[in-house]
């Protein structure tokens, strides 16, 4: 039976469309099941429910304190069943009492080869740091930012002339590859959560590289 997603949105929700449209294939393991944003304008709410899916507002600022706020979320999700949140674009810090609530059952997905450039202006930080590879990594969420194991991460070449718009765009195109494949892994059970690292349950081809420049 596929398990029931929630994906958690701030604003167009670009990896969320990834989500849904692949969720929408025969034999995937997880169906989304709700859409929830923290803003009311979030532009992808539109996009969700004109792709039928259930979709939720729950304003941050109509709320006095972060933990009123996560209250209501979670017991939004917990009346929809959800089993996984994916956070896409959702930009709030969550505290520890709504990590620790959903540990193994919440995944993010950041624009970095982590650990390197955690946090915000990654693409920035680098191309300033000269970096010949750079990429996007999705994680479960832990109560450190950007800190939680790794599921899985796609690379990408920094190359001559790039800017951070040039390398923001080639990134998102494999962010969109990549968010969907961890997320079949995690809900048919190939990777999981054991003792703070990801156990995968296949192996995998070990010879390939990318190579920046390549020879």
């Amino acid at each position: 039976m596929a398990r029931r997603v929630a994906v958690l949105i701030s604003g167009r929700g670009s990896n969320m469309v990834s989500l849904v449209e692949a969720a929408s294939g025969p034999g995937f393991p997880a169906r989304i099941a709700l859409v929830l944003s923290n803003r009311p304008d979030a532009a992808g709410l539109e996009r969700a429910r004109a792709a039928g899916i259930a979709t939720a507002v729950i304003d941050h600022t109509q709320h006095p304190t972060r933990e009123r706020f996560e209250q209501a979320m979670d017991a939004l999700l917990v009346e929809h069943g959800i089993e996984f949140i994916c956070l896409a674009g959702f930009m709030r810090v969550l505290t520890d009492w709504f990590v620790e609530r959903w540990t193994g059952r919440m995944i993010n997905i950041h624009p970095s080869l982590l650990p390197l450039f955690r946090g915000v202006n990654t693409h920035r930080r680098a191309l300033e740091e000269g970096v010949l590879i750079h990429g996007c990594t999705v994680h479960f969420v832990v109560p450190e930012l950007d800190a939680g194991p790794i599921i899985a991460q796609a690379a990408v070449p920094v190359v001559p002339g790039d800017t951070e718009e040039s390398l923001a765009a080639r990134i998102l195109v494999q962010e969109h590859r990549l968010y969907p494949q961890a997320l079949r892994m995690i809900c048919d059970g190939t990777a999981r959560l054991e003792n703070g690292r990801v156990v995968f349950s296949n192996d995998w081809d070990a010879g390939g590289a990318l190579r920046s420049p390549s020879p």
